[in-house]
């Protein structure tokens, strides 16, 4: 038995209407357990006008972003839950636990910004649409890389800005593929999410699934669709160097 890090980014929501996407449930576990096999691993897909799509990893699962609200519509409840759709009194969605942060509240002719990963979404005023919740950095794959950023909200006179992580501004622009970002504005569909896998390269055999890229002492499995991540049937642990 052996240790993985390990990076689970769920597909962001999609717009419905005026209300932005929430950003996909984002789950970083730095000692997963493990045993030689195969894993099976799922990538969601960014949402359309629907909640994103869970990724899972055996039992780690992230939940999709939530679905922004329509014209005088709450937010979904996701990951990170939805903006508020346009109207005074609209709330955001709920985000989970862990995973992601709630989405703003609409206002009249604007609405809320969805929710990210590291930060809820802003609520509109009149007639200026919400900025996303920004999202959260992570270096698993040697480099600070930010995640799940919650897309903007539309406003008459302002659009939000999408959340740093891959979130959509609020004038329809989509979420970034493979960052689980949250839909921005009217009809965008939110960034698919990710899957990554990181172990000290000493530990295992050669591990087989994703795309594959060496970082110093680590190597890096990263999955950007679904697919099977493989540990051979015989693990080694790395012994300390010994000097006379």
């Amino acid at each position: 038995m052996s240790v993985l890090k390990l990076l689970v980014v769920a597909g962001g929501g999609g717009s419905n209407g005026f209300g932005p996407g929430g950003a996909g449930g984002h789950r970083f576990d730095a000692a997963f357990t493990v045993n030689p096999g195969s894993y099976s691993v799922t990538v969601g897909d960014g949402g359309a006008s629907a909640n994103g799509a869970d990724s899972i990893f055996d039992t780690i699962t992230s939940t999709g972003g939530g679905r922004g609200g329509a014209q005088g519509a709450n937010g979904v409840n996701g990951g990170s839950g939805g903006g508020g759709g346009r109207d005074a009194g609209t709330t955001g969605g709920l985000g989970t636990s862990g995973q992601g942060n709630n989405g703003g509240t609409g206002a009249l002719n604007a609405a809320g910004g969805g929710g990210g990963a590291g930060a809820v979404g802003a609520n509109a005023s009149d007639n200026n649409g919400g900025n996303g919740g920004n999202g959260t950095a992570n270096s698993i794959t040697g480099a600070s890389v930010t995640r799940a950023g919650g897309g903007g909200g539309t406003g008459n006179s302002v659009d939000g800005t999408g959340g740093t992580g891959g979130g959509g501004a609020g004038n329809g622009a989509s979420g970034t593929a493979n960052t689980g970002g949250g839909a921005g504005g009217v009809g965008a569909t939110g960034g698919s999410g990710v899957v990554i896998v990181s172990y000290v390269t000493l530990d295992f055999p050669t591990c087989t699934g994703g795309t594959i890229t060496v970082d110093g002492v680590n190597t890096v499995h990263s999955f950007t669709t679904s697919g099977t991540f493989t540990i051979p049937g015989v693990t080694t642990k790395a012994l300390p160097i010994m000097f006379a």
